[in-house]
C-alpha cells in the first residue's frame, strides 16, 4: 500500500507535498480550500503549477483532494442541493487544476427523504458534475460511511447502487475508510473477519473500484455507528487489526492515507502511524502462529485462557 496522511495547506500548497515526504508519505491528501467553506478563493496558477513540480520531484505515487463537509449530495432540499452541486464542481475544477488523482467526497444525507431517493438524487448529482466538467480526468471516490444518522452511504449495497446508476466506470470509485468500516459493523481484526470483508468489496463492489483507503483507528465500539477517528494502535481495531490491509497484494498500489488526530507537535503522529504500519508489513513484525492444542473439551483451533 502507497502509505501517506492528509496534510494541511496553510503553508501553502507545494510545501505541504514537501512537508508529507519529509514524515515518510508516498501520497497525499488534502483540502483545497477551508472544509467548512462553501467556496474558496481561486488557486493561482503558480500556486498550483509549485504543487504539481513538487509532486513530480518529490517523487508522490498518489494525491487526492478532499471535499469539504458542507456539501450534502443527496439532499432533498432543493436550494442546499442547488449549493452543493456547485460547490463539488467548483471542487472538481480545483482538483483539476491541481491535477491530482482523485476528489473524495461523503456521499451525503438523506434527511429522511429516504434512501433509495437519497441514493438517486446523489447519482444525479455526479451525473451534473461529470457533465459539466466532461474533460476532467480527476476520478470520484464516495467515501463509505459510518452509518450515523440518515447518511449514505454505510452498505456497499448503496455504494453500489451509485455506481450503477452513473455507470462511469471510468470516472468513479470507492475510498473505505477503516474507522468508518468498523463503526457500521465490519470486524476485520483477524484473518477470518478480513477475509469476509474482502469477499462482500469483490462481490458487491468489485475490487477494482476501489482506489484508495483511509486508515483510521476507530475510538468507538464495533457497530457503533460513530465517526470517531483514532491513532493507529490506540483504539479498538488496534494496529494488529491492519496487518491484513496493509499486506494485501491486491493494494499494494492503493494510497492509504491517514486522518489520525494530531497534537501541538504537528505531524510527529502521522510519522509515528506510519512507522506503525509500516512494521506490520515486515516479516519480522509477523504475529507468531499459535499451534492448536488437542484437548478434551477444547475444540480445535479454540484459545485457551
Amino acid at each position: 500500500m502507497r502509505l501517506g496522511a492528509h496534510l494541511g495547506i496553510s503553508d501553502g500548497l507545494a510545501e505541504a507535498v514537501h512537508e508529507s515526504r519529509r514524515i515518510g508519505c508516498e501520497s497525499l491528501q488534502i483540502f483545497s480550500k477551508s472544509p467548512q467553506m462553501w467556496s474558496g478563493p481561486p488557486i493561482a496558477p503558480a500556486a498550483a503549477e509549485a504543487f504539481r513540480a513538487a509532486v513530480r520531484s518529490d517523487g508522490l505515487r498518489a494525491t487526492a483532494v478532499h471535499h469539504g463537509y458542507l456539501a450534502n449530495l443527496g439532499s432533498p432540499k432543493a436550494f442546499v442541493l442547488k449549493r452543493s452541486r456547485a460547490a463539488f464542481v467548483d471542487e472538481l475544477h480545483r482538483a483539476d487544476l491541481l491535477d491530482v488523482d482523485a476528489l473524495i467526497f461523503h456521499p451525503g444525507a438523506h434527511l429522511k427523504s429516504g434512501v433509495d431517493a437519497g441514493l438517486r438524487t446523489l447519482a444525479e448529482s455526479l451525473r451534473f458534475a461529470l457533465e459539466e466538467v466532461p474533460e476532467s480526468r480527476v476520478r470520484l471516490l464516495l467515501e463509505n460511511a459510518a452509518g450515523q444518522g440518515t447518511t449514505l452511504g454505510s452498505k456497499f449495497e448503496e455504494l453500489a447502487s451509485v455506481l450503477a446508476q452513473v455507470d462511469r466506470r471510468d470516472r468513479l470509485g470507492v475510498t473505505l475508510d477503516t474507522c468508518h468500516l468498523f463503526a457500521a459493523g465490519f470486524d476485520f481484526r483477524d484473518e477470518r473477519g478480513y477475509g469476509e470483508l474482502m469477499d462482500r468489496v469483490e462481490r458487491i463492489l468489485g475490487r477494482e473500484a476501489v482506489r484508495a483507503f483511509h486508515l483510521n483507528d476507530a475510538k468507538a465500539e464495533l457497530g457503533s455507528h460513530l465517526d470517531r477517528h483514532e491513532n493507529i494502535g490506540k483504539g479498538e481495531i488496534g494496529a494488529e487489526g491492519f496487518r491484513h490491509l496493509v499486506t494485501d497484494r491486491r493494494w499494494e498500489e492503493t494510497p492509504g492515507y491517514l486522518e489520525t488526530p494530531l497534537d501541538d507537535r504537528g505531524y510527529a503522529l502521522y510519522a509515528a502511524d506510519l512507522r506503525t504500519l509500516r512494521a506490520l508489513t515486515e516479516p519480522s513484525a509477523a504475529a507468531p502462529r499459535i499451534r492448536p492444542t488437542a484437548r478434551r473439551g477444547v475444540a480445535r483451533g479454540s484459545t485457551v485462557k
